[in-house]
């Protein structure tokens, strides 16, 4: 059966071709880990962690135990590591499909612990990434609170510490400071990591703003002094969008941002059609409330879009959307179903035309294109919030 007309296309190969370029600004000084948490930041995580596999990815990065089994389902041989860690009641599920969980406090690796002897697993089998909170107050011990997790890593337990991570909350500020004293603090920590003799493989730090900033070598380094290899992980850049950064940034004093434009391919398009036209005169009210008055006859447009499918109210009088290649306005109140644009400049629509609400749109007089980066800037939100608010009603289709 045809379903309703609004639906995402997602382009995994622009996808595998973003997370090779990826790698290859990486290297030789981290691997990646391939963020597809949030549902692959709404694209559909059944969709991209196949197509980040095949682009080589050896590791995904899930929110939860929950998605972390679906990924383990789609990609058996990949590791999935947890970054927010185990809930309650949730180790036997994480130690039995295989997951690696972020964890930062005693009673998560406790469920951890618990699950392993559960399952008769034996020393150091059952791998853990440690977060250190390096200043961001969010998830993560303290380096003053090392002491008593470092302890339920003690020799004949099941738990190994098989990696270190931190999140740079500000990799994409000119001056590098606070990234600076992040690291400092995260040395800090690794030493005492070491001095209680114990040897974690990974240093797991690094966004999409960090690896186009350049981070990579400074990251690399650190981990080569600790005996550890490092490992970054992307997520928007992933998506084919090149963070904001401060204007200091700009190339050429960055070039890797500035190829990182030039090679990011974005890979979710978002489309609706044209349900139906009507002519309205003069004075004509649309929408709820009324605000949106027609000042002269106007050729308007219904599409199957709305507010429940992640079109943000708030765009309703101020955003456009494509049709033939041509911008057309959006009046009146967003419904939550409905959407209405007032087409009465573009000549030649019809029912059933296509619309864009995401992407790019060839026409007669040319092609035009809206971002992700465009919602965010009308709806005063971030791309990333556009992304994962798409609605789960909305189908993805692999193309």
């Amino acid at each position: 059966m045809p379903t309703r007309p609004c639906w995402v296309e997602i382009h995994t190969r622009a996808l595998e071709e973003n997370f090779r370029f990826l790698s290859a600004l990486a290297a030789p000084h981290a691997e990646l880990l391939a963020i597809v948490k949030a549902d692959a930041y709404g694209h559909s995580l059944s969709i991209c962690a196949p197509a980040m596999v095949r682009a080589g990815a050896h590791w995904l990065g899930v929110t939860s135990v929950e998605e972390g089994l679906t990924a383990r389902a789609l990609c058996p041989e990949s590791r999935v590591l947890v970054i927010c860690g185990p809930f309650p009641g949730q180790g036997a599920a994480l130690v039995h499909h295989g997951l690696t969980a972020v964890a930062w406090e005693t009673w998560q690796l406790d469920e951890l612990q618990a699950a392993a002897y559960e399952v008769g697993a034996g020393p150091a089998t059952v791998p853990v990434h440690l977060e250190i909170d390096t200043g961001m107050s969010r998830q993560g011990v303290a380096p003053n609170q090392l002491v008593p997790v470092l302890a339920r890593f003690a020799p004949g337990s099941p738990l190994r510490l098989e990696g270190v991570m931190t999140h740079l909350f500000a990799a994409d500020e000119a001056s590098g400071r606070v990234t600076e004293e992040q690291l400092d603090r995260l040395d800090g920590a690794l030493s005492q990591i070491g001095a209680a003799g114990l040897l974690p493989d990974w240093l797991n730090v690094g966004n999409s703003a960090a690896l186009l900033a350049g981070q990579a070598a400074t990251i690399g380094s650190l981990a080569d002094r600790h005996g550890m290899k490092a490992l970054l992980r992307p997520g928007l850049a992933l998506y084919g969008l090149v963070p904001q950064f401060d204007s200091q940034f700009e190339p050429p004093q960055r070039p890797t941002i500035a190829a990182a434009r030039d090679r990011l391919k974005p890979v979710l398009e978002w489309k609706s059609r044209i349900v139906g036209l009507r002519s309205v005169p003069a004075g004509a009210v649309v929408g709820y409330n009324g605000t949106f008055v027609a000042t002269e006859p106007m050729q308007l447009a219904l599409l199957a879009v709305g507010y429940a499918d992640g079109l943000d109210r708030k765009l309703g009088n101020r955003f456009s959307l494509l049709v033939h290649g041509q911008r057309a306005p959006l009046v009146g109140r967003i419904s939550m179903d409905q959407t209405v644009i007032d087409v009465t400049e573009i000549p030649g629509v019809a029912p059933g035309d296509e619309v864009v609400i995401l992407g790019t749109q060839a026409g007669s007089e040319g092609s035009e294109t809206i971002t992700a980066l465009d919602h965010a800037e009308a709806s005063e939100t971030i791309p990333w919030e556009v992304f994962t608010r798409i609605g789960a009603r909305v189908p993805r289709v692999a193309v």
